[in-house]
């Protein structure tokens, strides 16, 4: 599943990041990388999420959320 398609108060776990280079590399320097836990605290609109993400909120908009697949659940150890 796509994170665009997240439930508010569940933890997901990205599993692949399909974006441009540029933004690809900037979501990772923020700390969004494989197998990161990702929570979703809010949605404002069509794909439209506030996430938490190692102890910082980010909002992200339908754009990069339709491009960042997630799994349900807490990361494999």
């Amino acid at each position: 599943m796509f994170l665009k398609d997240a439930q508010i108060g569940r933890t997901y776990v990205v599993e692949r990041i399909d974006l441009p280079f540029q933004l690809e590399r900037r979501l990772e320097a923020l700390g969004m990388t494989r197998q990161t836990p990702v929570s979703v605290l809010n949605r404002k609109g069509k794909g439209i999420l506030i996430i938490k993400l190692r102890g910082t909120r980010f909002a992200l908009g339908y754009n990069i959320t339709k491009n960042i697949e997630v799994k349900e659940g807490q990361p494999d150890a």
